[in-house]
Parts: C-alpha cells; structure tokens; sequence
C-alpha cells in the first residue's frame, strides 16, 4: 500500500536540462535523436531477452530511446516517468519512430496505473538510485503485481554504493596526490554528474538489490557488477592495479561501479 508520508525527489529536478545533460545516455541522444543507446541501456535491453509481441513496461522511460528499440524488435513498449518532462521527450522520439499511438504516461513507479499480471517483462533502468528506500520496496511490489507469472524484471542502477563509500577515498587521496583532485570531490555523489547530488538518494550494492528483489518475492535472481572502459593513458603500475581492483576478487565488488540484476515471477 502506498505511503502518503514516504519522502520521495521533488519532479521538478527532473527538467529538460537534466535529461539531455546529465541523465544516463545522454550523449548518445543528443547525437542520434534517440537512435541509439548508450553502453548499459543496450546490455540492459540485450539481458531482458525481448522478442517479438511480448508487452514491455520500461518503468523511468526517460527520453524514450529504450521504447524505441524495444518497438524496433517487434514487441509492444509502454512508458510510465515520474517526470512530464520525460513523457513528451518520450513521446516525441516515438511519435518520429512510428505512427501508431505508444502509450507514455505520467505516473509513480509506487503506483503503476496498469492490472496485475499485464506485462512480460518490467524495465528498471537507473531508477532505483533515485528511489528512497520505502519507495524502493513499493516500486519493486508493483513491478513483480504487473508481470504476469514467468515474466521478468531488468534493473540497472549506478554507482555501487560500496565504491562510494569505501573505495572512492582511497582513488580520490590518490588522484590528489596525483594533483587530479579538482576531478574528485569530497562528496562522491557529485563526482562526474553533481546533479546527482540533488537526485540520488538510495544507492545500492550487489547485495542489498540481491536482498531487495528477494523481499519483493522475485526468484531465479542474478546480480552482477560492470564498469565501463577506461580508455586512459596510464602507466604500469596503474594499468596493473586497475586489472587487480576492478577484476580480482573480493575488490571488484567494491570498484566496479555499475549494477544490474534480472528477477522473475
């Protein structure tokens, strides 16, 4: 049951700058219109297995880039965001796809306005980050109520919270060291995107989306850590930590900083 008193990211932060400035996948919008997706929306949409007639919700449809390709494979996409910003970026980008009316709608990841059992498979991308975690425990309740049995739950959420919260002070004393501190800042959450400052509000690990998904009653449930490619010049020594922090284990987990996790029902 939906809480009236659960804290929750004000839309209004969610605007167009936001979207086409600091939102995952941006660069790729803005030089192809939404024709094609970013590193982790593809490997994301690759993991949700989508074929031909199944009906998707992509929960956080953002610009709408997602809805286009799962259109492009032959399945059935549907869009909820809580921001009115993204549903007429979203609506925009399919209106150029196709003629047909694809369903965008305003709406709470908490309250999806659809009847159980609709959909074959529920996507979550870089919305969980977003969520406090109330919120998060009723987004997840009402992605596994829409799914019908055997359908399918796709997430992705950035960063690792375990590397914001061990492992970026020891890369961010060495980068200072290194006099590339101006690039690190003491909060983590600003570093790269400092929107996310404002917007995130519940990072989480491999283990607490394990935890998560398992509380929600979801099964078959696969977590795993990825980071992308650092294409930098560095030298020996740092080419050769890099292999050991972001490949060995135990310290992957705490330096690779991408989630992703697929439950079913």
């Amino acid at each position: 049951m939906r809480s009236d008193t659960t804290n929750t990211v004000p839309s209004e932060l969610y605007d167009e700058d936001y979207f086409l400035t600091a939102c995952e996948g941006y660069a790729e919008f803005n030089s192809s219109a939404g024709e094609y997706l970013s590193r982790r929306l593809e490997e994301a949409l690759r993991v949700a297995g989508v074929t031909a007639d199944m009906r998707i919700l992509d929960v956080g449809c953002g610009r709408g880039e997602v809805l286009r390709q799962i259109w492009r494979l032959g399945a059935q996409p549907l869009g909820v965001d809580y921001a009115a910003v993204a549903v007429r970026f979203s609506r925009q980008v399919m209106a150029a796809e196709t003629e047909d009316v694809i369903p965008v709608q305003q709406a709470n990841a908490r309250q999806l306005p659809f009847l159980s059992g609709t959909f074959d498979r529920v996507l979550m991308l870089d919305i969980v980050e977003h969520l406090y975690p109330p919120e998060l425990t009723e987004a997840l309740a009402e992605a596994y109520r829409v799914l019908k049995p055997g359908g399918r739950l796709v997430v992705h959420t950035a960063p690792n919270v375990w590397y914001d919260h061990y492992a970026y002070r020891g890369v961010r004393l060495v980068r200072r060291w290194l006099g590339q501190g101006d690039k690190y800042p003491r909060n983590p959450r600003a570093f790269l995107v400092p929107e996310n400052v404002q917007v995130h509000v519940n990072e989480q690990s491999w283990l607490s989306l394990r935890r998560n998904l398992r509380r929600a009653k979801f099964t078959g449930i696969q977590v795993w850590l990825s980071t992308p490619e650092q294409h930098r010049r560095e030298n020996l020594l740092f080419r050769v930590l890099r292999v050991i922090l972001f490949e060995w284990w135990p310290f992957r987990w705490f330096f690779q900083r991408e989630v992703f996790a697929v439950g079913e029902k």
